[in-house]
């Protein structure tokens, strides 16, 4: 064996070193005290975004006046997509114009980007294709129906679409690692964009019909087997009832049903997308999610965007796509709480890429980050707006962008926690510190003008603790009374601050024991108004 000299043992040892610190510099998700983080440059960044329109990033001329609305509204990320047709008009020719452009109009107004890739599929069609694709249906095939009629849908068993998205989606990977592998505008990358199968549960075509009756996977077997006691109940059923078969055709080890269909299209779709992010990974490895366009309830497989990272779909997504980082909800249906119990997983950090720009999004921004400890959170067309140094959401985010720094230290003491409150859920309890913390509606006191009105709107806050009695509250519309946690003790309000976090240090303003507190009965931060009150509390028999 050669001799290996001391300075050359060092000198290795020295460039492994660099590109190990230069791995850690990229953006990744790390896990801080059993809470997802976002690290950019070292630092936890919490993500105020805003999704532009779906067209509003092809054409640079168009995006001039969008920067100075977004920077009214605090953003500090904004999500545009990048549209595979414009990328590589002509196969194999690229042009990266446009995305030259969104960096440097990013940087030039302080903000990072979540880029959105338009590739094979969006919102299920194969829309955003390059001609070249399109055009040739013999070369990159359609999804057929049962009946035989295909579909504005690249079949996902079309190895030369997969191939052709692989190397563009590279190319892209390849460019940005070469133009911000240094400065990290770019901080995450969306593969496709909600993927689903319509208008029937699974996809036709020869070759998907071929694939339906040959064997389920192994890898998606060992993978059931690891996970058997932690699966979604959902493909746990359909499996139990077959047996738990550990081999057989699709029908033969879940069934013949449209949820055998859709677990059958979910495989396929997954196993594309983690081609075209591990080929982008290998190049530049920044996260990667995919993002889910929500079902209706009492909707069919195929009545709906069939087969995406739905929550009933999440073990076959996690089995078929490791090297996708995240699953991630849009939101443009009700039942928000409920959704987002399903997307915050142990192995599934909460990222809200797309809500619908609408009342109340202010109060769920301060609801997802304090309660669910979510990376970020992105109303859709935020470009749109007429009044954007007005908007609830860039309201919040000024007080979120204030809090970030206590909210990851908060995370480290696990004293974080954020609330979400209506007319029907007007008041909620927290444990914290050495206090029950009864938070509620503003309007519950009654004497608010708003507070006969048949709907109220939504309020949101949240509250960080930083001693066993005293609290950082930030948020709109909250009313919140303290108990002792020990029994025969009750609590009293020492101080009250209003202030604000100047350079991450916090500045206090005025002193809010009169009738800011109502003579020492709450903390109050009344509806439509945005602010941070630092309380201190004591107990006395």
């Amino acid at each position: 064996m050669k001799s290996v000299s001391l300075a050359a043992l060092l000198s290795l040892l020295l460039i492994m070193a660099r590109a190990q610190n230069k791995q850690q510099d990229l953006p990744h998700v790390i896990n801080n005290a059993g809470y997802p983080e976002l690290m950019v440059n070292g630092r936890p960044f919490l993500m105020m975004g805003g999704e532009l329109g779906n067209s509003s990033a092809s054409n640079m001329a168009y995006m001039m006046p969008v920067w100075p609305k977004v920077k009214k509204m605090h953003l500090n990320t904004l999500v545009a997509p990048v549209y595979w047709e414009l990328l590589e008009p002509n196969e194999g020719k690229f042009n990266f114009t446009l995305i030259d452009d969104l960096v440097a109009g990013a940087r030039k107004n302080h903000m990072k980007l979540v880029l959105l890739w338009f590739g094979t599929w969006k919102n299920s069609m194969s829309v955003y294709v390059p001609a070249w694709i399109k055009t040739n249906v013999s070369r990159f095939p359609r999804a057929k129906t049962f009946a035989g009629e295909s579909q504005e849908i690249i079949t996902p068993f079309a190895k030369n679409a997969l191939d052709a998205d692989k190397k563009a989606f590279a190319a892209l990977m390849r460019h940005m690692r070469d133009m911000d592998g240094k400065q990290h505008t770019v901080l995450m990358i969306q593969v496709e964009n909600e993927i689903g199968m319509l208008p029937e549960a699974r996809d036709h075509s020869k070759v998907a019909d071929e694939a339906f009756a040959g064997p389920v996977p192994s890898k998606l077997f060992a993978y059931l087997a690891a996970h058997r006691n932690s699966l979604r109940p959902e493909i746990k059923k359909h499996w139990q009832e077959n047996g738990f078969k550990t081999a057989g055709t699709w029908e033969e080890v879940f069934g013949k049903s449209l949820a055998t269909d859709e677990l059958f299209m979910a495989w396929y779709f997954g196993v594309y997308a983690n081609e075209v992010a591990k080929a982008g990974k290998e190049i530049y490895h920044l996260p990667m999610y995919v993002n889910a366009a929500l079902n209706h309830p009492g909707k069919k497989p195929g009545e709906y965007p069939s087969a995406g990272p739905l929550p009933h779909l999440f073990d076959v997504w996690k089995a078929a796509a490791p090297d996708i980082d995240l699953l991630s909800p849009d939101f443009y249906n009700p039942d928000f709480k409920y959704w987002n119990d399903l997307y915050t997983r142990p192995d599934n950090a909460l990222f809200i890429p797309e809500h619908r720009f609408e009342d109340g999004v202010d109060a769920k921004a301060f609801y997802v980050i304090g309660h669910y400890h979510a990376l970020g959170f992105s109303p859709f067309s935020i470009e749109s707006t007429k009044k954007p140094g007005s908007e609830p959401i860039g309201e919040a985010y000024a007080i979120i962008d204030q809090l970030a720094g206590e909210i990851s230290k908060a995370k480290k003491r696990k004293s974080l926690e954020g609330v979400l409150l209506s007319k029907d859920t007007s008041t909620v309890q927290i444990e914290m510190g050495g206090y029950i913390l009864t938070v509620s509606h503003e309007f519950t006191l009654g004497w608010s003008a708003g507070a006969k009105d048949k709907n109220w709107p939504l309020a949101g806050g949240i509250i960080i603790g930083l001693s066993d009695d005293e609290f950082y509250v930030g948020g709109t519309g909250l009313v919140i009374t303290f108990k002792p946690k020990t029994n025969g003790l009750r609590a009293g309000i020492l101080n009250i601050d209003e202030g604000q976090f100047i350079n991450g240090k916090w500045q206090p303003g005025r002193r809010m024991n009169g009738d800011q507190d109502h003579q020492g009965r709450h903390l109050r931060i009344p509806q439509g108004e945005y602010g941070i009150q630092r309380v201190r509390l004591y107990t006395y028999p």
